[in-house]
């Protein structure tokens, strides 16, 4: 990737206002953000992609396939190992995140509750050292 390449972003989340938010969001951090509205469409733009996303973003609670059931199958495939998969959601339940946590996403958040702090949130994400792709358990919670 060239300093000119906007990193990219798939978002799969069912709101469509989260959606566009977050892809508002990403664009004043010059994050390219391609968007689906749940787990059955992210495997199929991840399976058929010649070019992969550098991050994956999860909404936990989607019709169809949610997002604990993408991650699952994103870490079987050894195509995806090396892209970070981030649950976002409104969920904060201990259980979800031990839950993602074991089966190998690499960041939690919490959906911010306004704008400003969803684009904060994109910027910190955008600048974080991924190279331990595994976050170390008190580094996974991520907090504004």
């Amino acid at each position: 990737m060239t300093d000119s390449s906007p990193l990219r972003i798939l978002l799969a989340d069912d709101d469509p206002d989260d959606r566009e938010l977050f892809t508002e969001a990403a664009a004043s951090h010059h994050v390219a953000v391609e968007s689906v509205a749940n787990g059955v469409y992210l495997m199929e733009v991840l399976l058929q992609a010649e070019l992969l996303p550098d991050f994956i973003l999860l909404d936990l609670n989607m019709p169809e396939k949610g997002g604990k059931e993408c991650l699952q199958e994103i870490r079987q495939h050894s195509r995806f190992n090396n892209i970070p998969v981030i649950i976002y959601s409104t969920s904060s339940s201990k259980k979800d995140i031990e839950d993602t946590f074991a089966m190998g996403a690499n960041l939690y958040i919490t959906k911010p509750n306004s704008f400003t702090e969803l684009k904060k949130t994109i910027g910190n994400i955008v600048r974080l050292d991924w190279t331990d792709q595994q976050s170390a358990r008190e580094l996974f919670v991520y907090s504004i």
